[in-house]
């Protein structure tokens, strides 16, 4: 496994970043990517080298992520990884692969094999996937972002999605301020606000007041996927294609609408 450390460090963001999505939890997602790679220490044939990395580890994600892991005495008071309790956050199928082909650029083939099922399967479930996020109750939006062409941007991709934005904020200030006066179901936020300040800062206010869903949208992701603290459940990366930004507000939509919503780390 050693010729191939270089490139799990670099891959292994990404799949930080998509077990939380899938999961809804940064503390569910990461457990289960810890798992993964305990697996692979005590069996690194799992990823041979010379094999595709990122592809590799996404499928030893998802090998992992079916069995039923019992919480340790550290873990058990982050979340509860009972089986009753993951049935019922596990995502399903269609969740996979809208995130896999979407949020992280697999193609069907690709995303097939790490599912671990047949590519006409795979086709069928990302047509009923974008069927179930096309139907999606639409709800109010908050965007933080300081560049007006890119709040802009956001705002209008948004609004064609059939949710209604309730303000467009340019600093860490007005965006509590908005919050607090329209109370969105939704917030899209930068990191970086430049001269207005932070939009960590914004959202950690923010979250002490409500336990709102946040999608972080940014060009700087290697600030928010350290592993050194908290990070975001939700992340999308500058520049984004308008369907990754969909189906990662149906993804967050998604845990609100039935009960497993989370209040985002930052």
């Amino acid at each position: 496994m050693r010729a191939n450390s270089d490139e799990i460090v670099h891959n292994l963001k990404y799949v930080r970043r998509y077990a939380r999505a899938l999961m809804g939890s940064q503390e569910s997602g990461d457990l289960y990517v810890r798992v993964s790679l305990e697996a692979l220490l005590a069996e690194p044939d799992l990823l041979p080298a010379g094999s595709d990395v990122k592809l590799g580890l996404f499928k030893l994600f998802h090998t992992v992520s079916n069995r039923n892991i019992e919480p340790s005495i550290e873990t058990a008071d982050l979340v509860d990884l009972s089986v009753e309790a993951r049935l019922q956050a596990l995502p399903a199928s269609e969740r996979q692969i809208l995130l896999l082909t979407s949020l992280e650029g697999f193609s069907i083939a690709d995303s097939a094999m790490i599912l671990d099922i047949p590519l006409a399967e795979a086709e069928a479930l990302l047509v009923d996937a974008w069927s179930t996020v096309n139907q999606q109750i639409a709800t109010s939006i908050l965007v933080i972002e300081d560049e007006p062409v890119i709040a802009l941007d956001i705002a209008s991709l948004v609004t064609d999605l059939g949710h209604r934005v309730v303000g467009v904020a340019a600093s860490q200030t007005e965006a509590v301020a908005i919050f607090t006066r329209t109370q969105p179901g939704l917030v899209l936020a930068d990191i970086d606000l430049g001269a207005g300040g932070s939009g960590i800062t914004a959202v950690t206010e923010i979250l002490r007041m409500s336990s709102v869903p946040v999608i972080f949208v940014t060009a700087y992701p290697e600030r928010l996927l350290t592993g050194e603290r908290p990070e975001p459940t939700y992340l999308v990366t500058k520049p984004f294609e308008p369907d990754t930004l969909k189906v990662t507000i149906s993804q967050a939509l998604s845990f609100t609408s039935t009960g497993h919503a989370k209040r985002v780390a930052v």
